[in-house]
């Protein structure tokens, strides 16, 4: 049987060691609880040169589905081995027939590889209108020592990060997760963007934090909560998904603090790599000459994350596996529509 459960696809994916955050297990019992069904497949469970990957499906109107790969399918790097052509294939025949299975209107996949890698070497698809995870973002090199590191930052970002020690910023791992959903709050109605429920980061944490891949790092000023990073990691990577501050103290510069404890942390992990997780779609050249007269949308995280040293990268284009044309037609055009009247 391909399709396998939580236990199984972790078990293969302890040969995918480097495998992305949003392929683990955990993520799939996450989305599970927010309407998202997770499907999980392994082509030649147990061989040599497995292939499985971890599909999201969302129910739509009048019994069909949208089909979700995010950052897969994972590789196996473990035995130093690609997946065999003939696990490959079969994949795909899986995923195509659990697709039509559950109605999927299509299979929108964003593989895990960078802008001019190789991507997705399988038949029958073209690229998508739509990214559902940020295109663009900066990597940290989190490799060297910790002077190296800050050596690599802005010099502004390391005045900030010791600003904020000197001004008695404290950063300290913490449970706290009430106090990091009122900072939620307050960060999304003062810079005018959504958030997800108070229920949402909390799964996030007990799915993740047990084994000691997320951490939430509350940012205090005489015992008072300032500021918040909820972060994840995964063999040699991290990524800082998810952040807030207080109105308050903003002038003692808590995020900056938040981001160096965060990045050491990932340091202790093993990672080498910290992913700054969403920047304005721009070349860097429009990024450098409009950040500081610019707020909107990104923009305005993009002044800030600039500072820590990441190399800029755009992922892989999306790709599209069309199972309804004549729905998949009607979902083009209204997207596209939407992005006119954007």
């Amino acid at each position: 049987m391909p399709e396998v459960n939580a236990t199984q696809w972790d078990e293969f994916l302890q040969d995918c060691p480097n495998s992305h955050l949003l392929q683990a297990a955990a993520w799939g019992e996450l989305k599970s609880v927010f309407g998202w069904q997770p499907v999980r497949i392994v082509s030649h469970l147990g061989e040599p040169g497995a292939a499985g990957a971890q599909l999201l499906l969302r129910r739509l109107p009048l019994g069909f589905s949208l089909a979700y790969l995010p950052k897969g399918p994972p590789a196996p790097t473990t035995l130093n081995q690609a997946p065999s052509a003939p696990a490959w294939s079969d994949l795909w025949t899986e995923i195509d027939r659990a697709c039509r299975r559950l109605r999927a209107v299509f299979l929108l996949v964003e593989p895990d590889a960078r802008e001019g890698e190789a991507a997705l070497e399988a038949p029958g698809f073209q690229t998508g209108m739509q990214s559902i995870q940020p295109r663009r973002s900066l990597l940290v090199d989190l490799e060297g020592s910790e002077d190296e590191l800050l050596g690599r930052m802005k010099q502004k970002t390391r005045y900030n990060i010791r600003l904020a020690a000197k001004k008695d910023i404290l950063v300290r791992p913490s449970r706290d997760l009430e106090a990091f959903n009122r900072l939620m709050a307050v960060t999304s109605k003062r810079d005018r963007f959504g958030v997800h429920t108070s229920a949402y980061y909390q799964r996030a944490y007990d799915l993740f934090h047990p084994s000691g891949n997320c951490e939430l790092f509350l940012a205090t000023f005489e015992e008072q909560p300032v500021g918040g990073v909820l972060v994840f990691a995964r063999g040699e990577r991290a990524w800082y998904l998810y952040g807030a501050s207080s109105d308050e103290h903003r002038e003692r510069m808590p995020a900056y603090l938040l981001q160096w404890e965060a990045m050491r942390w990932a340091r202790e992990k093993g990672c080498r790599e910290y992913d700054l997780w969403g920047v304005p779609d721009e070349e860097e050249e429009t990024l450098e000459a409009n950040f500081a007269a610019r707020s909107d949308g990104l923009w305005g995280v993009y002044r800030f994350k600039r500072g820590f040293g990441g190399r800029l990268v755009r992922a892989a284009a999306p790709q599209e596996r069309v199972y309804q044309p004549a729905l998949h037609r009607i979902y083009r055009l209204l997207l596209s529509r939407r992005g006119e009247s954007g």
